[in-house]
């Protein structure tokens, strides 16, 4: 079997079998492309790739511009590849046994300081509908720390206004309940009275979208849409670096921590599987231990 039929194999297997989300098969694929690409180039078949091969498909990563994790990611689908060609015969032997993954540097997460939300949040034009809409949008991110496909997928009966919650899908199909604060709410019931309606009958569209935030056709906004309008907002303030949905949920996490949430509660509202992957903000609980040291021991 060829390279490029092999690799068609293997995304039907993981799509049928295992069930990934979109995102999911989306970042396999386009990993597996540049794998397969690099094969091609050297005119290596399956059954010739040695470790050395691999290696030096990591290493061309890295002289691209990609970082370890990244790196890390694309040999997670390499070996995954290798592992269903071997299952299947296609291939005898598996390249990547006893490849050590690439050591991760832990960055620090980027976020906004609480004066530079307030800014971001008067920016969009509450006098129109678009405006309207970014602003709801903007306060849910930060009051929530949704992912981004998460706020995407968002409809009407996953609030609810009486408790002060949202209801959403996480990673893996996990459902969770997430807490909203009053001024988001009030941002979301004042989008959805005065400009949801007017986006829906604007302009002519072919489909329209039963998810609370909507483009100006009256149709879903979806992830690329939101990003663009954050980078836009971005721009305005003057940030060096692009402002993300993700930034955003870091803010939030950051914020709660900062003024005296627990790391298993923010684990719990950020969606996080293991709590080690939240405690990539105890850069905040360190500094607030050393102030109340400092506060209150008496030989500080």
């Amino acid at each position: 079997m060829d390279v490029d039929a092999a690799s068609d194999a293997y995304l039907n297997y993981i799509r049928v079998e295992r069930g990934l989300s979109r995102n999911t098969l989306e970042a396999y694929g386009s990993d597996l492309y540049k794998f397969t690409e690099f094969l091609l180039n050297r005119r290596l078949s399956l059954s010739r790739v040695k470790r050395d091969d691999v290696v030096d498909f990591l290493s061309s990563l890295y002289r691209s511009g990609l970082d370890s994790r990244s790196v890390a990611r694309h040999l997670v689908t390499v070996r995954s590849f290798f592992k269903f060609l071997v299952t299947d015969g296609i291939v005898n032997t598996d390249p990547t046994t006893n490849l050590e993954s690439p050591k991760i540097r832990q960055t620090l997460p980027s976020f906004l300081s609480v004066k530079e939300i307030e800014k971001l949040l008067t920016l969009p034009d509450v006098r129109t509908p678009l405006g309207l809409r970014d602003r709801a949008l903007l306060d849910v991110l930060y009051s929530c720390g949704l992912r981004v496909t998460e706020l995407v997928s968002l409809r009407a009966d996953n609030i609810d206004f009486e408790l002060g919650c949202i209801r959403c899908i996480g990673k893996g199909d996990k459902e969770r309940l997430v807490p909203i604060g009053r001024k988001a709410l009030e941002s979301v019931q004042k989008y959805m009275a005065e400009a949801r309606p007017r986006l829906m009958r604007s302009r002519r569209r072919a489909k329209l979208s039963n998810a609370i935030f909507i483009n100006a056709h009256g149709g879903q906004l979806g992830r690329v849409g939101i990003w663009k309008i954050l980078a836009a907002y971005g721009r305005a303030m003057g940030l060096r670096k692009k402002l993300t949905p993700h930034k955003l949920r870091h803010s939030f996490a950051t914020h709660l921590l900062d003024r005296g949430a627990d790391l298993r509660s923010v684990q719990m509202m950020l969606g996080h599987a293991d709590i080690s992957t939240t405690q990539i903000y105890t850069h905040v609980m360190e500094d607030r231990l050393k102030n109340v040291y400092k506060a209150h021991h008496p030989r500080a």
